[in-house]
């Protein structure tokens, strides 16, 4: 992999959590590649220390820690792991996140027959529960709360860091059936500005990507047929990007990159980047 330009993080620890995954793990990759040391966290361990046997293998510092972002002593373990092997951390990307059927509806629109006439297996509004909205919702904004509470201390120790979450188009305009990852997404761009003023004192800078349409694990079948075609949602959200395609991991380097450089956006704070090939500035029409 090559990334589009190089930043100097030379002896900089890097700190990814959700590394194992697509995007997470480009990412990883790309920080490897300047220069940083790379400690990907993942819920899935052997996710996490794939990804770091790649970038080793390449000449990179990196290694894999199980680290569960909802559980702070998980949290804590990892972070003093983190530190033995390479020191305290100086930038930190919340990439643990994502949604889950049980956040779900299963249709796009309520209808009046969809109460009247239930049907087994349509999930409607009022088929959702607190525990699956709490489930979807703790994920993505308490799996970024918690990792900053822990990792940020050493940023502002050192008078300099970096914070990046991972936000999603979802917080610019809800998409249809997943009321819960799109308010949580919404509360993490929010945090993002909030988090951004109440550290302007320390140095250390707090700034946010927010992904348009990529292909995933956890996506694809909602958004591609078996035959790769696309499905109906797949369809409309195509529709919908005026570039007409997914993006590719690589396409949220060089915001990554230009956030994490000081020198390149060191008075850049609180602000939440789309990357979404013109969806949120499409009406539709």
């Amino acid at each position: 992999m090559s990334t589009p330009f190089k930043i100097d993080l030379k002896n900089q620890v890097a700190v990814i959590t959700g590394g194992g995954g697509i995007l997470c793990s480009v990412m990883a990759k790309a920080m490897a590649e300047c220069g940083a040391k790379v400690a990907i966290l993942d819920l899935r361990p052997e996710a996490a220390q794939k990804c770091a046997d790649e970038i080793t293998k390449t000449g990179g510092v990196a290694k894999g820690f199980a680290c569960n972002v909802l559980d702070k002593a998980s949290i804590e373990a990892a972070h003093e792991q983190i530190k033995a092997a390479f020191g305290p951390v100086d930038i930190l990307v919340n990439g643990a996140g994502g949604n889950h059927p049980k956040g779900t509806t299963s249709k796009e629109h309520l209808l009046l027959e969809d109460i009247t006439q239930k049907k087994e297996g349509v999930t409607t509004f009022y088929d959702l529960t607190a525990e699956g909205i709490s489930f979807v919702f703790n994920l993505n904004f308490l799996g970024t709360f918690l990792p900053t509470q822990v990792f940020s201390k050493d940023m502002v120790l050192k008078k300099r860091g970096n914070i990046i979450n991972i936000s999603s188009m979802n917080a610019f305009k809800p998409l249809t059936k997943i009321p819960a990852y799109s308010a949580a997404k919404a509360g993490v761009s929010n945090f993002t500005q909030w988090l951004a003023v109440h550290f302007s004192k320390t140095g250390v800078r707090v700034n946010a990507l927010a992904p348009g349409f990529f292909l995933t694990d956890q996506n694809r079948a909602l958004l591609t047929q078996p035959d790769g075609s696309l499905t109906p949602r797949g369809n409309t959200i195509i529709a919908h990007t005026p570039q007409s395609h997914y993006g590719k991991p690589e396409d949220l380097l060089g915001a990554l990159l230009w956030l994490l450089s000081d020198d390149a956006s060191g008075f850049v704070t609180g602000q939440v980047i789309a990357i979404d090939g013109g969806f949120s500035a499409f009406s539709g029409v």
